[in-house]
């Protein structure tokens, strides 16, 4: 079976054959099933359209924790908390529904802090789970 799940230098991003609605329960329950909870729901189209009275299409950020993994990186980092939480977005381009997903390692690389790479592998490890489960 070939890989459907597209690598960026800071995500992972898959097409899913959902509405974006659905899409997005269905983001928030794979997540779930890794222990992520979400924190935040940002509907970005809404708020360009009340900020800037601009259209686009639906499009949502969604910031994920999971809080064990959230607890022992601000132990071993306190300013960690600055690339957190794990972000994943939602969005429709010409009719196609895609979720992506950021990549913990990449993100924590930027500290230099080695105490946090296995904290990172793991949550990088759940995160391409949950994304695997969508296609």
């Amino acid at each position: 079976m070939q890989e459907s799940i597209m690598t960026t230098p800071y995500g992972y991003s898959v097409r899913v054959k959902a509405s974006f609605r659905e899409a997005v329960e269905r983001v928030k329950e794979a997540f779930a099933a890794e222990k992520f909870g979400v924190l935040s729901e940002i509907d970005v189209k809404a708020k360009m359209k009340e900020k800037l009275g601009e259209d686009m299409e639906d499009y949502v950020i969604l910031g994920m924790c999971n809080p064990k993994l959230a607890y022992g990186a601000l132990r071993m980092e306190t300013e960690i908390g600055l690339l957190l939480p794990c972000n994943v977005i939602v969005y429709r381009t010409d009719g196609v529904t895609h979720v992506a997903a950021q990549r913990p390692q990449v993100m924590l690389a930027v500290t230099g802090n080695e105490s946090i790479v296995a904290a990172a592998e793991e949550a990088d490890e759940k995160i391409l789970r949950a994304i695997r489960s969508l296609v």
